[in-house]
């Protein structure tokens, strides 16, 4: 359930339509929409790909930590 609260608010909290995040998912709009009501489990990778385009960490998404900051990218 906190999943879904937070894929949903801070896609308001930034007047995003769900047609547009589902466009840069890849996938229907309806299909998101699922998403967001719980009625179908997000894949992980899509999971990454929203912390990606909000610039907040999966674990925020999930619900685990109210840090919204994603964790540095380490490279080799």
């Amino acid at each position: 359930m906190i999943m879904k609260l937070r894929i949903r608010d801070i896609r308001e909290d930034r007047d995003i339509t769900q047609k547009q995040i589902a466009d840069y998912l890849m996938c229907d709009q309806s299909l998101y929409s699922k998403y967001e009501r719980e009625e179908r489990e997000i894949p992980l990778h899509l999971i990454i790909r929203l912390a990606q385009y909000y610039q907040v960490s999966v674990d925020y998404l999930a619900g685990l930590t109210n840090i919204k900051t994603p964790y540095p990218v380490e490279r080799d």
